[in-house]
């Protein structure tokens, strides 16, 4: 979605960053407050996501935060769903995901990790 996103406003951006961070020359208004934000949903940490929610808060305003929020929300939940209905991830999007964009990514080192543990 971020890189369709991006697509659509004539920018390019480099989808390692969703793996191995995103750096100060990301063409993506406020990255790392998003980041920080995500992070701390994700990790479940109430302190880290309180201070993320004031600064994304202060730098994209109101609306601005709760389509953030928003968005966090719903990848977080549609893991969690596919997670605890059994959807292994090897057949997200019926085969269709873009292999070579997870490769790109770095998302497919994730799994192979887990499989090496």
């Amino acid at each position: 979605m971020l890189r369709e996103s991006m697509q659509i406003e004539g920018k390019q951006v480099d989808v390692r960053g969703v793996t191995r961070g995103f750096d100060e020359g990301v063409d993506i208004p406020h990255a790392a407050a998003l980041v920080d934000f995500t992070e701390a949903v994700v990790l479940r940490d109430a302190a880290r996501t309180a201070a993320a929610r004031a600064t994304l808060r202060a730098a994209l305003g109101d609306a601005g935060y709760v389509d953030a929020a928003a968005v966090v929300a719903a990848f977080h939940g549609f893991v969690r769903i596919a997670d605890a209905i059994g959807i292994p991830y090897t057949t997200a999007a019926r085969g269709a995901d873009v292999p070579d964009l997870r490769a790109q990514a770095g998302i497919n080192e994730f799994y192979r990790v887990r499989a090496e543990r």
